[in-house]
């Protein structure tokens, strides 16, 4: 279990509510990373666990009671708090989201860096393969919505072929493969891979190649999203804004694939809702965070799917 030496604070707005939003990650000697409410009574602790995951409707993460208290677009932060190692934390916020600061996770990253105390993340070892799959979140949709997407993938052309995959490897390592596949030029097909071992080199790679990777959108739907009370608060600061061709953005690119890189961040902060470190590897293919949320509940459905080996060495 590791905590911070120190609170760490921010400010920002929610990208959903486009509402203020101060948030300050506490230490805690309790074990789990837990948010509260600062703004609603009672004061109700909000496990960020996979098992607590309310939404993801929103291509975000939400923890919590979505009639009562809980908290969205969790996994930029969660990203950063798995590269510093810290598994023990309070998060008291005084809205329903967290900041969305430029749309990655270097603010995040930055000012926690050097907050952590020293630890090892408990290690999740993957010991048989698990995949959940896109059509399987459709399944779960009211059948006139399931017929509407499916004349609109007839339409399009898009496939309903995603699917995110865990699989054992003896490295002791978490190997990830990201692949994105989308219509819009400026995107296209693109893959990246990335490999935490534990060691500064691959945190160090995490903080320079990928963290300040942006989340995106289509600049044409902001105002749709905006008047059914969604991405109010997302504008060229924070999110990446592809043009209404798809052949550009509205702001410049840090890499061309920065679209896939942010993906990166979006599946190692979801991961850490298992609460430790994934050994194994994770394909992630036209992935998101239903599936990312999907395939932990499926690895932790059956006891033989995966080990736990606490920081002490001790199997759990």
């Amino acid at each position: 279990m590791t905590t911070l030496k120190k609170s760490v604070a921010f400010s920002g707005r929610g990208i959903h509510s486009g509402l203020p939003v101060n948030m300050v990650v506490r230490p805690s000697n309790k074990g789990g990373i837990f948010f509260v409410r600062t703004d609603i009574s009672p004061r109700t602790e909000i496990s960020a666990k996979f098992d607590n995951v309310g939404d993801t409707k929103l291509r975000n993460t939400t923890v919590g009671d979505l009639n009562g208290a809980h908290v969205k677009t969790i996994e930029h932060l969660m990203a950063a708090l798995f590269m510093c190692g810290i598994d023990s934390a309070i998060i008291e916020i005084d809205g329903p989201e967290t900041p969305i600061l430029d749309g990655s996770a270097h603010a995040f990253l930055t000012a926690l860096s050097g907050a952590a105390k020293s630890g090892e993340l408990t290690k999740i070892i993957v010991k048989k393969p698990v995949i959940a799959y896109a059509r399987e979140i459709r399944k779960t949709l009211p059948f006139f919505v399931r017929a509407k997407l499916w004349v609109m993938d007839k339409i399009t052309g898009k496939k309903n072929d995603g699917f995110v995959a865990l699989t054992p490897n003896t490295e002791q390592k978490l190997n990830i493969k990201a692949t994105l596949v989308y219509k819009e030029k400026i995107i296209g097909a693109q893959t990246y891979s990335y490999t935490y071992d534990g060691s500064k080199k691959s945190r160090d790679k995490f903080s320079d190649e990928i963290s300040r990777a942006r989340t995106f959108g289509k600049y044409s739907e902001w105002e749709f999203l905006k008047s059914h009370s969604m991405a109010r608060g997302a504008d060229e600061t924070n999110v990446i804004a592809l043009n209404d061709s798809g052949d550009g953005t509205l702001n410049k690119l840090i890499w061309h694939d920065e679209f896939v890189r942010h993906k990166i961040i979006d599946a190692i902060g979801d991961m850490f809702t298992s609460g430790g470190v994934i050994i194994g590897n994770l394909e992630s293919y036209k992935g998101s965070h239903a599936l990312n949320n999907i395939v932990l509940k499926k690895l932790f459905s059956v006891d033989t799917n995966y080990d736990i080996i606490k920081p002490n060495g001790k199997k759990k």
